[in-house]
C-alpha cells in the first residue's frame, strides 16, 4: 500500500468494485474494450490520489466520480457508437448490400457478463445489472447526450439517490433531475427498433430449436422462431434487415447459404443472454471462428439477432478458438 492511504482504498478493496465499474464504463461507452481501459485508468488515478482521499463520500462514489470524468473525456473524442438500425433505413435482402462495411470504432461491441454483472448481491439488483447490458438498453443511452447518459445510469440502473449522483457529477439535485426529465423523453422518441423491449430471461427451449434448425439450415423453420417485424444486423456490415421474411429470404441467398453446415458453441452469458459462436465450415478443413450471435427474445419468439463478426477480438476474450478441428 502507498505510505498514508488509508485501508478503505487499499488495492484489494479497489479491486472489488472492477465489475460494477466495468458495466458502469460499458453503458457509457457502448465498447467492453474501451471499458476495461476507462476502468483501469480509474484503479490507476484511485491508487494515485489514494493518500488524499479523505473520507467525505464513501469509496464507491469516489470511484465512480473517477470512472465519469474518464468517459466524459473519453466521449469527447468520438462520435456516439451505434449498431446498423442507427444508421439507416433497413435494407433490401440482396447480396449487394454486404458490400457496406465500417470500422470497428463506430459500433456498439458485446461483453460478457462476467465482466460486468455483478457475481453476488441481491438477485433483483444482478437482474437489472443483466437487463442493462442488454445490446438494445445500451445502444439507446448512445443517443443521449454524455452527461445525461450518466445520470440516467446512476439513478436508474445504480439506484443512486439524486443528492448521491449530484455529488458524483458535481452539480445540482435539481439539475439531476432536470437531466433524467431530458434523457427519459429522448428515449420515448426512438424508432421501434432503436428503443429497448422488456424482454424473457427464461429461453432454453427456444434456444434448443434455434441451435437445432440453424445447424441443419432450416430456414423454414428458423423464419417461425421470428417474431413477424424481427430485426437482423451484423456489425461491422451496416445492412440491417426487418421482417422475419426478409431474413428468410436473405438466409437463402448463395453468400448467406455459405453458412450452411455452420455448428454453434455455447459462447456463455453475454449481454444478459445465452450467446453462441458460430464456425463456418473451412475450405482447408474443420471450423472457422465467423460471428458471435448475441440475441433478444420476447413472447417465445426472436425479437432481433446481432451476429458480430469482429471474431478476432471478441472470441479470445470469450475463451473461444478461432478454429475448430
Amino acid at each position: 500500500m502507498a505510505h498514508g492511504a488509508p485501508a478503505e482504498v487499499s488495492p484489494e478493496v479497489l479491486e472489488g468494485y472492477r465489475r460494477e465499474l466495468t458495466g458502469y464504463c460499458y453503458r457509457m461507452l457502448g465498447s467492453g474494450f474501451e471499458a476495461d481501459d476507462a476502468v483501469q485508468e480509474t484503479m490507476l488515478r484511485a491508487w494515485k490520489a489514494a493518500e488524499g482521499f479523505e473520507g467525505r463520500s464513501s469509496v464507491r462514489s469516489w470511484l465512480y466520480r473517477i470512472a465519469t470524468n474518464i468517459c466524459l473525456d473519453m466521449l469527447r473524442s468520438r462520435q456516439r457508437r451505434a449498431l446498423p438500425m442507427d444508421l439507416g433505413p433497413a435494407s433490401p435482402p440482396v447480396e449487394p448490400s454486404l458490400s457496406d462495411w465500417h470500422p470497428d470504432e463506430l459500433w456498439i461491441s458485446p461483453i460478457a457478463d462476467s465482466r460486468a454483472v455483478p457475481e453476488h448481491g441481491d438477485p433483483a439488483e444482478i437482474a437489472v445489472a443483466r437487463d442493462t447490458i442488454r445490446l438494445a438498453f445500451v445502444t439507446a443511452l448512445q443517443h443521449l447526450p454524455a452527461r445525461q447518459r450518466a445520470t440516467m445510469i446512476m439513478c436508474e440502473v445504480l439506484r443512486m439517490p439524486a443528492a448521491e449522483a449530484a455529488s458524483t457529477l458535481g452539480t445540482s439535485v435539481a439539475a439531476v433531475n432536470s437531466a433524467l426529465q431530458r434523457a427519459r423523453a429522448t428515449l420515448a422518441t426512438l424508432p421501434e427498433e432503436q428503443r429497448p423491449t422488456a424482454v424473457e430471461a427464461e429461453q432454453a427451449d427456444l434456444l434448443a430449436r434455434y441451435v437445432d434448425a440453424f445447424q441443419r439450415y432450416d430456414i423454414d423453420q428458423l423464419v417461425t422462431l421470428l417474431h413477424e417485424d424481427a430485426v437482423m444486423s451484423m456489425p461491422p456490415i451496416s445492412m440491417w434487415l426487418r421482417g422475419a421474411e426478409n431474413i428468410g429470404q436473405w438466409m437463402g441467398l448463395p453468400g448467406p447459404s455459405q453458412c450452411r453446415g455452420s455448428i454453434l458453441v455455447s459462447a456463455g452469458q453475454v449481454n444478459g443472454v445465452q450467446s453462441w459462436a458460430q464456425y463456418k465450415p473451412s475450405p482447408d478443413g474443420g471450423y472457422s471462428a465467423w460471428a458471435l450471435l448475441v440475441h433478444e427474445a420476447s413472447g417465445g419468439r426472436f425479437t432481433r439477432w446481432t451476429f458480430f463478426l469482429d471474431t478476432p477480438r471478441l472470441f479470445p476474450e470469450l475463451g473461444l478458438a478461432a478454429h475448430l478441428p
